[in-house]
Order: structure tokens, then sequence, then C-alpha cells
């Protein structure tokens, strides 16, 4: 499959399957985001790994919008830190998790991502996750083998795209 054939594919899933990642795809997913472009090269990020289900569980309670990560067998979470690089961490970070679920749907996985950074419940999960207090989490992204699927649509590029000057 091509590159745009691929993500043209890929859909949030939040319903999986109770059948485990093998670890070598979970290691190719986070190979994946490592190699994601950063500001400077400063690659202003950390991953945790969680497949314990009492803290997918956890997790679950506390993000009122990722009530499915504890159903999926393997949680990322992405870690910013913005004394490696104030300005542009966040959107570096974003681009290691969508790195992630592009490579995790090559490999036949699913994924959805729950926004994390900035919200009330944020402190908690870095407590449940023992984070230190310069990093932040980016968001928390459920993996596993889908057990739905979904369509999706876009708006057509002649309402996004705009040439040489904004045109409307």
């Amino acid at each position: 499959m091509d590159a745009l054939e691929l993500l043209k594919s890929r859909r949030s899933i939040r319903k999986y399957k109770s059948t485990p990642v093998e670890d070598e795809k979970i290691e190719k997913c986070i190979e994946a985001a490592r190699w994601a472009p950063s500001a400077s090269n400063k690659q202003p990020w950390e991953f945790i790994i969680v497949k314990d289900e009492k803290m997918r569980k956890k997790f679950a309670e506390l993000h009122p919008y990722a009530k499915f990560v504890a159903e999926s067998p393997v949680v990322f979470v992405p870690l910013t830190n913005p004394e490696i690089h104030p300005k542009y961490h966040m959107s570096d970070t974003g681009s290691t998790i969508m790195h992630f679920m592009i490579e995790a749907h090559s490999l036949g996985l699913a994924t959805c991502w729950a926004g994390v950074i900035g919200a009330s419940f944020e402190s908690e999960l870095k407590k449940l996750l023992n984070i230190p207090d310069h990093l932040n989490i980016m968001a928390i992204v459920a993996l596993g083998y889908p057990d739905q699927t979904r369509e999706s649509s876009r708006k057509p590029l002649d309402e996004l795209v705009h040439w040489e000057k904004y045109s409307k």
C-alpha cells in the first residue's frame, strides 16, 4: 500500500480485541515515533508503554474521553519536555504520535489518541506513572488489534486549499 492509501485508510478505533500485541510490533511503532521530525532536531520527547490492565483501567477512569483504553492491550504515553524546546515541544511530540499511529496501522494494529496536556487530570496521571514535574503527558494512545471498522470522510480540497494567498 502506498503512503497516501495508508494514511487515508487509518481510523481512530475505540474497540479492541483482547489479543496481546507482540513486543516486536510495539517496538516498531516506538521506532517510528522516534524518527518523527523535530525543530532543530531537539527531540523533546520520551515514551512510556503501559500494558498493565489495572493501570489502563485507571487511565479510563481519569480521562473522560478515553474509556476505550481500558480494553486496549497497550497504551502509548508520549511525554513532552518544554525545557528541551519551549516553543515547539508540543508540535514535535504530536508528530511522534502520528508516526506511531501510522506504523501501527501498517502492521494491522489500531489506535486512538486522547489528548492529556493541560487537562485537569494530567497531574493525577503523572502521579500514577511517576512522571517528574518538568515533563508533560501529551496524550494517551490506545494500541491493539481492532474489533470494529469505521468509515470517515474529509472536506473537499477546494474548501481547504488556497493557492498563493488566502482567497475566501
